[in-house]
């Protein structure tokens, strides 16, 4: 089954137990997936959908990081509660050792001598990590191998 066929299952199913909260970050997520597909005048595969699902994610991290500064804590939940929801259609997240060993898989194939061929071992690391671990510490970690080398 497609993550948005899944997404509309979980949206019949949301509607069903009448989740209103759980049933508004679904509709969220199908209208920013509908949205794309309409400006792009096609149909998204379960990759790109993954990418807008991290994309959502990580608005959410952000808002909920300004809620709490601004001192709304009732916000800061709602975009908690939104992150939850979203992280289950991404797929599982890798170990670290997974993730160590396919930076050194990356480093090791992409022939990277140093910190100038990061942008090389990043491009071969994004398909194969992409909604499996957060890119900004996949990169603060290639940065800190590649320094090392």
């Amino acid at each position: 089954m497609t993550l948005k066929a899944t997404l509309s299952e979980d949206m019949k199913e949301a509607l069903r137990a009448k989740d209103s909260q759980r049933l508004s970050a679904i509709r969220m997520l199908r209208a920013a997936i509908q949205q794309r597909e309409v400006d792009e005048r096609r149909e998204l595969s379960d990759g790109e959908v993954i990418g807008i699902v991290e994309r959502l994610i990580r608005q959410r991290r952000e808002s909920a990081a300004q809620y709490d500064a601004a001192g709304r804590p009732d916000l800061a939940d709602k975009e908690r509660f939104e992150i939850e929801l979203l992280q289950q259609y991404l797929p599982q997240p890798l170990s670290e050792d997974q993730l160590q060993a396919l930076i050194e898989e990356a480093v090791m194939a992409s022939g990277a001598a140093g910190p100038q061929d990061m942008g090389r071992v990043m491009a071969a690391l994004k398909p194969k990590i992409a909604g499996r671990a957060d890119m900004g510490q996949v990169a603060a970690r290639v940065k800190a191998r590649l320094a090392g080398s």
